[in-house]
């Protein structure tokens, strides 16, 4: 199958495609958040073609997700790579759905998400979907020193992302899909970018969303903030020493994407977010703080030193030090909660 051959089949197709739904999932941690991601989907109204659950070489969870399973919910054993990459091509290759669409373990959907993503895809020139990421904060509240503008550290939208339906480079992990014949048409994810259990490296959708849109003259990668998932964060995740490590790893995995497809490629979208997006928001920190709000230094603060350890990765990253700058992240990465046993 060629790159172009795609488009025009699918122009010939009649009614809108079957979408299947993948979750990966790795740890019995968010054993709870899989089930309400789960039965979230269920709900939606059209319902997905399938829903597909991948456990990421975890016996005991694969065991016990198997076992309690509602009817109609397909499990599946990621055989592939192990991480998020090898997990979601698992998800790829057992998928029979005209749109694979990808859900984050700690997600859940909102009502009409399914019918939105749907909506987009009546343009034939759309080859992926993708949408709102709301955050849940721990508490109910956002930290005061957290800017929205690096919302993208918890996994979430972030100030500057389109706030109407609009074409953009790529989509965040935890609310996106792809046509399939598109996907199998670049080969799916790179299982060496991929985020996995003990490598905070990511932007792998990054690097995917860029090949599948070279995928043909014309085609669309569409940004509908209607099309909504919620997302979990966690309270480790709301930590300084989180957002920093998470900001250089993001610098890292950027270089890596640069390597792949090119510096202009891999770094479009963030020259503009941090001459405009960033600019703004710390401008906005120094007001706040003149007109007697404190919190704004937090967010100044964390406005310059995240931008300054993604900075530094990328630097590390190209110059071939990501291994060892990564290395350092993790010995000084506090130890992981005990897992959860599963109900």
């Amino acid at each position: 199958m060629t790159h172009t051959d795609v488009a025009p089949r699918r122009a010939q197709r009649q009614g809108p495609p079957s979408v299947s739904v993948v979750v990966c999932c790795y740890t019995f941690d968010r054993w709870a958040q899989v089930r309400r991601a789960v039965e979230s989907l269920r709900a939606q109204q059209p319902a997905p073609a399938e829903v597909i659950v991948v456990v990421d070489h975890n016996d005991e969870l694969l065991a016990a997700v198997r076992a309690a399973a509602p009817a109609g919910v397909r499990i599946v054993d990621n055989t592939r790579a192990k991480g998020l990459a090898g997990a979601r091509n698992a998800g790829t290759a057992a998928a029979s759905g005209d749109v694979v669409a990808f859900l984050d373990d700690d997600a859940w959907v909102a009502p009409g998400w399914l019918a939105g993503m749907l909506a987009a895809y009546r343009d034939p020139a759309v080859v992926g979907v993708g949408g709102d990421v709301a955050p849940e904060w721990p508490g109910g509240a956002r930290p005061g020193w957290f800017p929205a503008a690096f919302d993208w550290v918890v996994g979430c939208s972030y100030e500057g992302l389109p706030t109407a339906p609009a074409p953009v480079r790529n989509f965040i992990g935890a609310n996106m899909s792809f046509r399939r014949d598109a996907l199998e048409a670049v080969g799916g994810f790179s299982e060496g970018v991929g985020r996995s259990a003990t490598a905070p490296l990511g932007c792998e959708e990054t690097e995917l969303s860029i090949r599948v849109a070279g995928i043909a003259p014309g085609t669309v990668l569409r940004y509908d903030p209607a099309v909504q998932v919620h997302h979990t964060v966690s309270p480790e995740r709301t930590r300084p020493g989180y957002f920093l490590r998470r900001c250089l790893a993001e610098g890292l995995s950027k270089a890596v994407i640069a390597g792949m497809v090119g510096a202009g490629a891999a770094t479009s979208t963030e020259r503009t977010y941090v001459r405009v997006v960033l600019a703004g928001a710390a401008r906005r920190a120094v007001a706040d703080v003149a007109h007697g709000d404190r919190s704004g230094l937090g967010r100044l603060a964390a406005l310059c030193g995240g931008l300054a350890a993604t900075a530094t990765g990328f630097a590390a990253g190209r110059a071939g030090m990501g291994r060892v700058v990564l290395r350092a992240v993790e010995r000084r990465r506090p130890p992981s909660p005990a897992a959860v046993v599963a109900p």
